[in-house]
């Protein structure tokens, strides 16, 4: 550095232009050296090592603003002798300024997307805080880049924020309250990425995608992608899912309606043919051995239905639908298992199946739930039962 110091100094003042050409073909080439050869050297070092981390820097190119740097201190170095207007040194360290913040942004996005790749990242988003810094840094850089070029102490312009507080209020008010809902939402583990949320008002249904500090984007069963303001979809009641995907179950609530017309009680041929079905066989031997124990503790001897008990075909149904249940291998045993008669209706009398599927994968569901009904309904006839439907065409030609 002296050695090319004093080569400067031996070069007359009426050669000025000379200066320059030397400091910025000696500028040029420092670049081009610490761009090309160091910055290359450290890239294949970081490839080389089995750590991620320098990996995800070269990745989001955080080392790339820093050959900058080289050629700008050179430059500084030699004011003295360059002569420059002081207006100068004001650029020269803006631009230095400028290739810090670019330099920290890069490191943060670099952190955010380390923790993307990390086991945390499905626990825990911190892609709005690394937004908020952004946006931080960036303020205060622009307020050291400012205060640089006018020659005033940064304290000068953030005393001057102070007094704008209301306005900044007013102009940050969405990316504050979406600060706050960002904490909410990573404080109480409302949802995470890839959680199946459900938010009818907003129109989205389906796997969250993205959870930035503005913004949710929710990717929609029919591929399309619902982006929603952070702060509404809090304001807004939504369902998560997940906790259905963590327990291992999920819930198949659907009904069958019975014609009430065909509710009867058994005849002893009924209940005969009902004892070859394996999964009632007990059931009916227990059944009948209670209604007999009844009727004769209280003197029922004739053969009247309605005097004593019997069995009908109706419970005798659902005694089925419990026991074809019970012996499902896709049907969860520790949750809610539950067959019961609701209300009747004037569309007939609804058989409920409240009972837990053991696969949560949608497709497999679906086909389970499919598989028990198809079943169920092709059963139902073997009962002297029949499902409830309203009358279609083909219906009232049956009567004409």
């Amino acid at each position: 550095m002296q050695s090319i110091q004093s080569l400067l100094l031996s070069i007359t003042d009426d050669r000025w232009y000379i200066l320059y050409a030397v400091v910025i073909i000696f500028s040029a080439f420092l670049y081009l050296i610490s761009s090309r050869i160091i910055l290359r050297a450290i890239s294949m070092f970081f490839k080389k090592t089995s750590t991620e981390f320098d990996d995800v820097l070269l990745e989001k190119k955080v080392f790339n603003r820093l050959p900058l740097l080289i050629p700008l201190i050179f430059i500084y170095n030699f004011k003295n002798i360059l002569s420059w207007p002081d207006i100068f040194d004001r650029v020269l360290f803006s631009i230095i300024a400028f290739i810090f913040i670019s330099f920290l942004n890069a490191f943060l996005n670099a952190l955010n997307q380390m923790h993307v790749k990390s086991s945390f990242s499905q626990k825990f988003s911190i892609k709005s805080y690394v937004q908020v810094a952004k946006l931080l840094v960036g303020i205060f850089g622009f307020i050291i880049i400012v205060a640089i070029l006018t020659g005033r102490s940064p304290v000068y312009f953030l005393s001057g924020i102070g007094a704008l507080t209301a306005v900044l209020l007013l102009v940050f008010k969405d990316t504050i309250l979406s600060l706050v809902s960002s904490v909410q939402i990573s404080s109480n583990d409302l949802f995470r990425v890839g959680d199946w949320i459900e938010a009818p008002q907003f129109g989205a249904d389906g796997d969250v995608i993205d959870i930035a500090l503005h913004s949710i984007k929710i990717q929609n069963w029919d591929k399309t992608v619902s982006i929603i303001p952070t702060n509404k979809l809090l304001d807004s009641s939504f369902k998560n899912w997940r906790g259905m995907s963590e327990s291992g179950g999920r819930r198949i609530k659907r009904s069958i309606s019975i014609d009430m017309n065909s509710i009867k009680f058994c005849s002893s041929e009924m209940t005969e043919r009902f004892r070859k079905f394996k999964v009632i066989a007990k059931y009916i031997d227990q059944k009948l051995l209670e209604i007999e124990e009844h009727n004769v503790e209280n003197n029922v001897i004739d053969d009247g239905l309605i005097n004593g008990r019997s069995l009908t075909n109706i419970g005798t149904f659902r005694a089925y639908i419990e026991g074809y249940l019970r012996n499902h291998n896709k049907i969860h045993d520790e949750m809610t298992f539950l067959v019961r008669q609701l209300s009747p209706l004037s569309s007939g009398l609804p058989i409920e199946i409240y009972v837990f599927a053991n696969d949560t994968d949608w497709i497999n569901y679906e086909s389970i739930q499919s598989d028990i009904f198809d079943h169920l309904l092709a059963v139902v006839p073997e009962f002297d039962l029949k499902v409830f439907q309203h009358p279609s065409g083909s219906d009232f030609n049956k009567i004409l």
